[in-house]
C-alpha cells in the first residue's frame, strides 16, 4: 500500500548538510498498526511528513496505493493527500470557532463534497469515535481526550488508505493516552484502517503490532511489537 524506496531528506544550513532521513526503505501494508520510534532528531517526524506527502524527498521514491508520487504535480499531490491520507497531530489542530461536526467536515469541504453528504459522513465518523452527542460542542467545551477523538474522526472522514499520527498522545494524561490508543487499535481491528503512529512514549509503542525504530535518519530495527493488553485506569479528573 505504502512503499518507500531509498528516500533521503537533506537540509542545508549554511555550509552544514543535515541528513534528516538517510536512505530509508519501508513498506506499510493495508491494515497494519505500527509505531515509529527513536530518539529526538532521529528523523521520525521528517519521515512521517514525507510519507504523508507534506514534504518531498531529496532523493528516492514513495508510492501510495500503487501510484508513484514523484511524477505528480503539486496540485495532484494535494489531492492525493486529502483523499488518501488522514492526519492526527499532537496539538489537535481543531478550529475553535467550529463545533465538533464542522471540524470533522473540513476535509470534505476541501474535496467539494455536497453539504448533506458532508453532514452525514461527519456524524458517522463521530459515531465511530463515540462522540455523536458532542457534535454541537466547540473544542473549548471538550476535554483533551475528546478533542483528540474529534481529530481522529476528522482523519477518518475521507476513508483514507492510511492514518498518520504524529505524537497523538503528547498533550494527554496517562488515562486519555490509553483511551486514545485503545480507540485507534479498536478502529484498526474493526475496520481494517491502517495506522502509523510516531511516538516517543514506550507505552504507546508497546500497544502496536510493529515497531520501526529510527536512529540518525536510518532504520535501526523493524520488529514485531508486543501488542500489550490495554488497561485504562480512571486516575484523573479529565475523563469522558
Amino acid at each position: 500500500m505504502i512503499v518507500v524506496r531509498d528516500i533521503t531528506k537533506v537540509y542545508n544550513i549554511g555550509p552544514v548538510e543535515i541528513r534528516a532521513v538517510n536512505g530509508i526503505d519501508l513498506s506499510i501494508a493495508a491494515g497494519e498498526f505500527l509505531s515509529i520510534v527513536g530518539p529526538s532528531g532521529s528523523g521520525k517526524t521528517t519521515l512521517l511528513h514525507l510519507i504523508g506527502l507534506l514534504d518531498t524527498p531529496t532523493s528516492g521514491g514513495i508510492s501510495v496505493d500503487d501510484l508513484e508520487t514523484k511524477s505528480l504535480t503539486a496540485k495532484e499531490l494535494t489531492r492525493m493527500r486529502r483523499e488518501k491520507i488522514g492526519f492526527v497531530f499532537q496539538e489537535f489542530n481543531l478550529l475553535p470557532v467550529l463545533n465538533a461536526r464542522e471540524n470533522v467536515e473540513l476535509p470534505l469541504r476541501y474535496l467539494k463534497v455536497p453539504t448533506q453528504e458532508r453532514h452525514d459522513r461527519a456524524m458517522q465518523a463521530l459515531e465511530m469515535v463515540g462522540l455523536t452527542e458532542r457534535a454541537g460542542n466547540r473544542p473549548g467545551q471538550l476535554s483533551g481526550g475528546e478533542q483528540q477523538r474529534v481529530a481522529i474522526a476528522r482523519a477518518l472522514v475521507t476513508d483514507p488508505v492510511l492514518v498518520l499520527a504524529d505524537e497523538p498522545t503528547g498533550e494527554l494524561d496517562t488515562y486519555n493516552t490509553c483511551k486514545v490508543i485503545e480507540l485507534m487499535r479498536d478502529l484498526n481491528r474493526e475496520t481494517g484502517q491502517t495506522f502509523a503512529i510516531v511516538t516517543h512514549d514506550p507505552m504507546v509503542a508497546d500497544y502496536t503490532r510493529r515497531i520501526v525504530t529510527l536512529r540518525d535518519g536510518k532504520i535501526a530495527s523493524d520488529t514485531a511489537g508486543p501488542e500489550a493488553e490495554l488497561a485504562c485506569d480512571a486516575d484523573t479528573d479529565d475523563i469522558r
